[in-house]
């Protein structure tokens, strides 16, 4: 139920909340499913299957966004093995095309979808590249611009992550990165370091999502109020 008046944004696979975050920012009232427990999520969370939920509630929400298992899409997933999660991708697009809301699907480049929009941290300050690409539903008109994507001049350290940091080098959010990096890397406070290698930068969605929010405010629409 809203209770707050804002529009109401359904983001599907949403780990600890950095995309909904930006969403949030951009003045939505998220909520967020995931098959996993959630602790630091921040926002509503509800546990359990995204795409039985989109079926379930799906037109309670305004707009909606996912980001899909991310894993068989990745380069390692040719050196560490698949884990049987790339076919939701694919799952995902079809369920949402099949629905009336809005949506904004995210991923990492090697995942085959359609690429409207690719945001980078060194567009937003970050001190990670962290390249994600985002489809945007058809039926919206126009696409978001990108902001300038500034040329990518700082190395990125993969080992001794805490002296390259201090050294003024960018950091590839993998593994247990360490909170450290969080503030600076990816705008995020909240997560572990787990949790931030999962994550993507609120300041994507917080851009993708104010103009989300524009394009809900000029259809005048909004169904969850």
């Amino acid at each position: 139920m809203n209770t707050t008046g804002k529009p109401r944004l359904l983001d599907l696979f949403c780990k600890a909340g950095g995309t909904s975050m930006g969403y949030h920012r951009a003045g939505f009232e998220v909520v967020g499913v995931d098959i996993e427990p959630q602790p630091n999520y921040p926002f509503e969370f509800h546990q359990g299957d995204a795409l039985e939920f989109l079926v379930a509630h799906g037109h309670e929400f305004d707009a909606i966004a996912a980001s899909p298992p991310c894993h068989d899409h990745t380069p390692l997933s040719s050196r560490a093995g698949r884990n049987g999660s790339g076919w939701l991708l694919d799952a995902t697009l079809t369920a949402l095309a099949a629905q009336p809301r809005p949506w904004i699907v995210e991923n990492v480049m090697g995942a085959r979808m359609r690429r409207d929009v690719v945001l980078c941290g060194a567009m937003f300050g970050l001190r990670t590249y962290r390249h994600r690409q985002f489809a945007i539903d058809p039926r919206i008109p126009l696409l978001p611009p990108a902001p300038w994507h500034p040329p990518h001049r700082v190395r990125t350290s993969t080992r001794a992550r805490r002296e390259a940091f201090a050294a003024g080098m960018n950091i590839s959010i993998t593994g247990d990165v360490g909170t450290w990096v969080g503030p600076a890397c990816m705008g995020i406070d909240w997560m572990t370091g787990n949790e931030l290698s999962q994550a993507i930068p609120p300041a994507y969605t917080h851009h993708l999502g104010a103009f989300l929010f524009d394009h809900l405010t000029e259809l005048g629409t909004a169904v969850a109020a």
